[in-house]
């Protein structure tokens, strides 16, 4: 025993019951001497000092403790296995200490570069989301003219409603007043043909018939209004940080649509054919925000006249939106790059090549995918399908 512990190249020493040392070959003699280089004459017992407290306890309690110590010496660290047992009714111990710094080195390295990829990692997340939202709140500034248009014919009708609205009040507080002045008389009766001639000098008639359908269109006009502007705020809402939520992908179809409404309205004619479609987990926001550049796509697609068939539906546990065009198609060569950032067959000014790369990386984001078909001439078809429920805890694939 002693003979094995003389020719190895780690520091060995053997201890009494009482924890004192009774053995050290030649290699803890060395050990010590690096630890104390001021002291040449050091004594491998001067090695027990960096053995902690717990090791003593775990050793004494379940037999054994490794681990690792980092010692008063700059860069010096050991790594120290101590055994404990019970032989001929006497406890023994055996310690055990190898240099490790070159290893722990390593790992402190490591683990300085695994700090500063999370630190890149999360720069990169947050600049992803600052790109995201960028794209989206440009696609809104592209389309503020439209929504502005969308707005303002609902509150030019309005405007007008009211100021009808207000010959109508004015006329009804007439009549009142001479309902008022021949109840007050001393003879009512006798005013009745007045009051006939009043009603039919302010159209009474009339208004009575013209009034409620003047409120119903003014109403509908603010509401018209409401919505859009709640379109614009679930669009634009960026949703960081929150957990995806079981929604209706028909919903926001049906409020991206009204969105770009404008853009559309002039050229295209819009199918619906929506077959049922169970609620979807996802970021609602983000997944309009596909949408959007795919019917953006679509009626720029469109030079003239044309048509847009918005189809959904569910199968095998995933859920799919198509949105297909009577537009330009597109090239088989550029079909393999449509997805890629930057890249765009528009004229300069019309597109910056990152609406489909970011509604990709949605896309991947939630473990979807979108299809693409396309023929030159006849149109483009998107498929953008998704699964009804996230995968738990899983990472989304890289776009």
């Amino acid at each position: 025993m002693l003979w094995a512990l003389a020719v190895a190249d780690t520091a060995a020493l053997l201890l009494d019951g009482d924890g004192a040392l009774t053995h050290a070959n030649t290699a803890a003699q060395v050990l010590a001497a690096r630890l104390h280089p001021d002291d040449p004459a050091a004594e491998p017992a001067a090695l027990l000092a960096c053995v902690p407290d717990r090791a003593w306890d775990a050793a004494g309690g379940d037999g054994r403790w490794i681990g690792e110590v980092a010692t008063a010496q700059p860069g010096l660290v050991l790594e120290i296995k101590f055994f404990s047992s019970v032989q001929d009714g006497a406890r023994r111990g055996l310690v055990v200490m190898s240099d490790v710094s070159a290893r722990a080195a390593r790992e402190r390295e490591l683990q300085r570069r695994h700090d500063e990829l999370q630190q890149t990692y999360s720069r990169l997340a947050g600049a992803q989301e600052q790109l995201l939202q960028s794209e989206k709140m440009a696609s809104i500034g592209q389309l503020a003219a439209g929504v502005a248009h969308e707005i303002n014919n609902p509150i030019g009708y309005v405007h007008s409603n009211l100021g009808t609205l207000q010959e109508y009040v004015g006329a009804l507080f007439a009549l009142l007043e001479g309902y008022s002045a021949a109840l007050q008389s001393d003879d009512p009766a006798a005013q009745r043909a007045a009051l006939q001639n009043t009603r039919d000098r302010l159209d009474i008639d009339f208004i009575a018939r013209d009034l409620p359908q003047l409120l119903a269109e003014s109403r509908e006009g603010i509401e018209r209004v409401i919505k859009i502007v709640q379109d614009l705020k679930d669009f634009s809402h960026v949703g960081r940080g929150e957990p995806m939520r079981p929604s209706d992908l028909c919903k926001g179809l049906e409020s991206t649509l009204n969105i770009v409404w404008n853009d559309l309205k002039y050229k295209v004619r819009v199918e619906k054919h929506y077959g049922e479609l169970p609620l979807v987990e996802c970021h609602l926001s983000e997944i309009n925000q596909v949408f959007m550049n795919l019917l953006i796509n679509a009626g720029q697609a469109i030079a003239e006249r044309g048509s847009i068939v918005l189809a959904t539906g569910s199968e095998d546990g995933e859920a799919w939106i198509s949105i297909a065009d009577t537009g330009c198609g597109i090239p088989d060569e550029a079909l393999q790059r449509i997805f890629d950032p930057f890249y765009t067959t528009k004229p300069i000014g019309r597109g910056t090549g990152l609406g489909l790369a970011i509604a990709y990386r949605i896309v991947a984001k939630h473990h979807g995918r979108i299809e693409v078909a396309s023929q030159p001439g006849a149109g483009s078809t998107f498929r953008v399908v998704l699964p009804l429920v996230q995968p738990p805890q899983a990472e989304a694939p890289a776009a």
